[in-house]
């Protein structure tokens, strides 16, 4: 038999209608995809979010008014009238900054075509994109705290799309919504602690994503270290097992710099040693954990000298530490160093390339080295010279030096005398080399700020610093601080203690007035920040591993997490179904009555069958136990009066109550 619809094989497939958001799920949806927005803003250009912020108020005020949607023929012109603004605006339509561009513009377009349901639905989702791409920006606990709060709403936005209907007061989605994510807690607990970690992300992140970052660099020109100064950022944090070292051995090695064209120094490209780098270690060892801020750099930062290597990191030749992928993440790992030292002999290609200069250019520097060497050749003599210099010359530690020539050495030696430590440390190396003492330039940071809240040193980068090495027969590469025979309270007290005018120095990195109530107060918030950063944001797989060891478990793998987190989650289930049963049992004295009423009978053969109502439930114990059936026809109509009924009056349970006790079966 053909069924109708089937005679015209040009009828069309009759489709559901589509059901319309009504004007408060409206609300709630661009409210809540506003808040998601609202942190990008400082990131988007300024037209896409006044784009964002027209077509909101266009879309609300079509849902408040009632009005026609826009015609569909409009959307797609606008659509690739914004795509092409944002390909405009970054020369592409990948990465963190293009993506998440392009992400709010057609989210805003899609505004103009939401209906029904299933837009509002698909909306919702972009809103979550969108709350998670801002964490590629911010992960700080404000930030996320926000965020998260977005995720509340939005939750209860999808629940009012879903529940428009219902008759939902304002207030009703959001105490559901909290109520879910209080009980998703203890389940993000326990996947947060257990998931097995692997280092870096899970998929690949867009090549900008680490766009911004302040720090070091692997070149030092004039100026670089100074400019860097004048921030009050956190570079890392450091937390000591034992005393704190003095401040004359608080030098945190970063890039070894051995090439100099004249006015910049870089890197030697060196790997990692496949042989353990051999020093003597002279007096005590210093052991300390490092919450490392993201670089995206592959070195890690360490007193002088590292004896012990971090996971997943190796040490050159020239003393530095690197891992084997930069650091995106907040970053933990545990060092052992020992302050003094005496390394081994130099290579032939070491000392070639430690004497290497350009082959023109500084004269007057090249002709000073010179005459201190006919003076004392011995390479300690040559050193005292060029401190001597720097100590007893007029020159001047300042973080606004003048800009140099060409010939940067002789220009800063023999006509400005002002300038920061990269300044002291090129032309002390400079003057090095020339005499023929093997030098080379290291820079990192110097010094650091005790928060005594916390117990840990914090620093930053205005700590950043530049010194010198040089090579002596019997020592080794020994550590020269230049800047300290200029301004030796640089190093033993700060940056702050060496500047004159400390306007130019960064907020934090200033000491007194009367802004120090603020400086205490954002001491407490990094305090706060340090707790956070080293088991939230840097509890990577090392962590995880140290922490669950720590709690009993051994040395744990994969394997073993995985098994772990299923038990847990597992029984974190149980528990909560028992609770809710034993709460709803002990809340509802009606069920709690009539279930100890069916199981007097069931212990006579008359069990309560699932599909059994009250009243039928009553009809076949009459038949089966005549003598029973006015007194269950009593209770089951009660029971059914309370369950089913309109209201529940406290007189009417006791009454069942009151039944069911004295009933006998």
């Amino acid at each position: 038999m053909r069924m109708p619809w089937s005679r015209s094989p040009w009828l069309k497939h009759a489709q559901a209608p589509v059901e319309p958001l009504t004007p408060l799920a409206v609300t709630w949806l661009l409210a809540t995809l506003a808040l998601a927005v609202a942190p990008h803003v400082s990131e988007l250009p300024i037209g896409l979010s006044g784009l964002f912020c027209a077509i909101a108020l266009w879309r609300g005020f079509i849902a408040v008014r009632n009005k026609p949607l826009p015609p569909r023929w409009l959307l797609l012109p606008l659509a690739l009238l914004a795509g092409a603004g944002v390909l405009i605006e970054y020369r592409t339509l990948l990465g963190r900054d293009a993506g998440v561009a392009l992400l709010t513009a057609m989210t805003a377009c899609k505004l103009l075509e939401t209906r029904g349901l299933r837009d509002g639905v698909v909306l919702i989702f972009l809103g979550y994109l969108l709350v998670m791409s801002h964490l590629l920006y911010s992960q700080d606990i404000l930030m996320v705290a926000y965020l998260f709060v977005v995720v509340v709403v939005m939750l209860a936005a999808q629940t009012m799309i879903h529940q428009q209907h219902a008759g939902l007061i304002v207030l009703a989605p959001l105490r559901l919504a909290g109520k879910m994510v209080v009980q998703a807690i203890p389940v993000m607990l326990i996947l947060f602690m257990l998931f097995p970690r692997i280092p870096g992300p899970l998929w690949g992140l867009p090549k900008d994503a680490y766009q911004g970052r302040t720090g070091l660099s692997e070149e030092m020109t004039p100026g670089s270290v100074s400019e860097l100064s004048k921030s009050d950022a956190v570079a890392f944090r450091v937390r000591f097992v034992g005393p704190l070292p003095p401040p004359n051995q608080r030098y945190w090695r970063g890039p070894v710099l051995w090439n100099f064209d004249g006015r910049r120094w870089t890197r030697h490209d060196e790997l990692p040693a496949n042989a353990p780098v051999t020093f003597t270690p002279e007096g005590s060892v210093v052991e300390y954990v490092v919450i490392m801020e993201p670089s995206n750099r592959r070195w890690l930062l360490a007193l002088d000298l590292p004896a012990s290597l971090p996971p997943r990191a190796g040490m050159t030749a020239s003393f530095q530490l690197l891992r084997d992928q930069p650091v995106n993440e907040v970053y933990r790992y545990e060092v052992r160093s020992y302050p003094n030292y005496r390394t081994g002999e130099l290579t032939p290609a070491e000392r070639s390339r430690a004497l290497r200069l350009p082959s023109r250019g500084n004269t007057r520097a090249r002709a000073l080295a010179a005459e201190w060497r006919v003076r004392d050749p011995q390479s300690e003599a040559l050193v005292k010279a060029a401190l001597t210099l720097f100590r007893e010359q007029a020159f001047y530690y300042t973080l606004t030096p003048p800009l140099l020539g060409v010939e940067s050495v002789d220009d800063f030696l023999f006509r400005t005398r002002e300038g920061f430590c990269e300044h002291y440390a090129s032309a002390f190396v400079f003057l090095m080399r020339s005499a023929g003492v093997p030098a080379r330039v290291v820079t990192g940071y110097q010094g650091g700020e005790i928060n005594a809240l916390g117990d840990y040193l914090i620093v930053r980068q205005a700590d950043a610093h530049a010194w010198a090495e040089v090579w002596l027969a019997g020592r080794g590469w020994v550590r020269i601080d230049p800047t300290a025979a200029v301004a030796p309270n640089r190093i033993q007290e700060g940056l702050y203690a060496a500047i004159a005018d400390e306007q130019t120095l960064p907020f934090l990195a200033r000491r007194g007035g009367n802004a120090e109530w603020l400086r205490q107060l954002a001491l407490s918030w990094d305090s706060l920040n340090n707790v956070w950063n080293e088991w939230v944001l840097a509890y990577g797989p090392d962590r995880q591993k140290e922490f669950l060891s720590g709690l009993g478990f051994g040395p744990v793998d994969w394997g073993e997490m995985t098994v772990a987190m299923t038990l847990a989650l597992t029984g974190f289930g149980l528990l909560f179904a028992g609770l809710r049963w034993r709460s709803r049992w002990v809340r509802d004295p009606v069920a709690r009555a009539w279930q100890r009423f069916c199981a007097r009978l069931a212990r006579r053969g008359l069990a309560c069958g699932a599909h059994e109502g009250p009243l039928a439930f009553a009809e076949r114990v009459a038949i089966h136990r005549p003598e029973l059936a006015i007194r269950v026809g009593e209770i089951s109509k009660l029971y059914a009066a309370l369950r089913y009924g309109p209201t529940v009056l406290p007189a009417a349970v006791r009454r069942l109550q009151r039944l069911v006790r004295r009933f006998r079966a």
